[in-house]
């Protein structure tokens, strides 16, 4: 069996051009947590089936542990990190903190990444399509009606 070979990859996280050594086949979330030290997206199932490790991509939800390093390589990616700072937060993660809807706050990267998807193609959803939305990211703390009205509160700001 051949081991794939680092080549230089350039990638556009958060703003900002960064190059990583890696190979092009190895999953994007590796090579943000492990050689970019973003630790939003989390490592879920591993499968794309949880949404624990979603960053958004071109402005779109997508699945970082599926996804091959080289087919982000140029494109605009934005980590949890990206969405705001501590003392600025992005509109949705402040009424997530506002709405107190993290709980265990393993799912949450997952749910901000599709919510901020979501409000990007979509700033006035109804709660029928806030729930759809993330009809994809396994929760099991309980908040979702929290995280629903989160959303719907960023919605309106």
């Amino acid at each position: 069996m051949t081991t794939p070979t680092s080549t230089p990859i350039t990638l556009h996280v958060n703003g900002k051009v960064v190059d990583v050594n890696v190979s092009p086949e190895m999953p994007l979330l590796y090579a943000l947590r492990n050689d970019l030290s973003l630790k939003g997206p989390r490592f879920g199932c591993g499968l794309g089936q949880c949404g624990a490790c979603s960053v958004l991509i071109d402005g779109v939800v997508q699945r970082s542990c599926v996804l091959p390093v080289g087919a982000a390589a140029g494109r605009p990616i934005t980590t949890l990190e990206g969405m705001g700072t501590p003392e600025k937060p992005d509109p949705l993660q402040q009424a997530f903190i506002d709405e107190q809807a993290v709980q265990c706050g393993y799912c949450i990267n997952g749910m901000l990444i599709a919510a901020r998807s979501l409000l990007n193609t979509n700033p006035k959803p109804t709660e029928a399509q806030v729930k759809e939305a993330l009809a994809s990211n396994l929760c099991r703390c309980g908040t979702h009606m929290r995280i629903v009205r989160a959303i719907l509160k960023a919605s309106e700001a």
